[in-house]
């Protein structure tokens, strides 16, 4: 009885809430390569979960729709806007997305998610000066879930690649690097860079284009478009389960690849996941 009185205020919230937002002014990173300078940055591992801004009484996504999670996940937060992932540990981007997605909570799945702020959009001055004020912040002994993001000096190229190969080892996504002299500002920009072994990017859905052979009768490859126009066939890393229900025509996905092929194409492309905009 306690838990269909939950859901039935939870799910009267969210009609009362509103649903969009105009989307969040995030700052968006660029990808660090060898030979860049790493003086002045700090490291961080690169937390494979969900975008989400806290503007000081409500959660979005990157995109600026509403993220509905439970009240007592928020109950506790401080009342400045914060800017992190909404993660569920290590290789579980999957259960972080679900949470996220549901417009009706689920105390369990929320149970198992941290928000890890990497940053103060509206605190000023630059990222040395927000580092000191987050970590001031945080953490909130009331909301354990609420965690600042560990962050440390970065030093040679030879410690960067041996963090990375020991993150990615561990089932970690990657790195980032967070230009302490950077203020905050909206827009992609090499104040932020992540550090991955491999390259990723976003492209829009164009088509669903029907699979052959084992794949007959469902989703063989998505086509779809990158921000500079160019169309290809992204055909792999998809799971039978997203063979079975693909992402949706005018959604972005993320897809991983090694390089560009004369025409620009990008190589040996495979899908990642969906753009967590509902």
């Amino acid at each position: 009885m306690q838990r269909r009185a939950f859901l039935l205020t939870a799910f009267a919230a969210t009609l009362a809430a509103p649903a969009w937002s105009a989307p969040p002014a995030l700052m968006l990173a660029e990808v660090w390569r060898p030979g860049m300078p790493l003086a002045g940055y700090w490291v961080s591992e690169k937390y494979d979960g969900v975008r989400g801004y806290w503007d000081g009484r409500a959660l979005w996504t990157r995109g600026g729709e509403r993220i509905f999670a439970p009240a007592w996940f928020t109950a506790n937060w401080p009342a400045v806007p914060m800017d992190g992932e909404l993660w569920a540990g290590r290789g579980r981007f999957e259960q972080a997305s679900g949470a996220v997605r549901s417009q009706v909570p689920d105390d369990t799945e929320w149970r198992g998610l941290r928000f890890m702020v990497f940053d103060l959009p509206r605190q000023g001055g630059d990222f040395d000066q927000r580092l000191a004020a987050l970590q001031r912040l945080l953490p909130v002994p009331d909301a354990p879930w609420l965690q600042a993001v560990p962050q440390e000096r970065a030093t040679t190229p030879a410690a960067l690649r041996q963090r990375l190969n020991a993150v990615v080892h561990a089932g970690g996504e990657g790195l980032m690097l967070h230009r302490g002299a950077s203020l905050y500002g909206a827009g992609r920009s090499a104040d932020l860079l992540k550090v991955k072994p491999y390259d990723d990017a976003e492209a829009v859905v164009l088509a669903h284009l029907p699979g052959r052979g084992r794949h007959q009768g469902r989703m063989g490859a998505l086509q779809v478009r990158t921000p500079q126009g160019v169309v290809f066939r992204l055909g792999g890393g998809f799971t039978d389960a997203q063979r079975d229900d693909p992402p949706p025509v005018g959604s972005t996905v993320t897809y991983r690849y090694n390089g560009f092929s004369a025409q620009g194409v990008p190589r040996f492309a495979r899908f990642l996941r969906v753009r967590e905009e509902r």
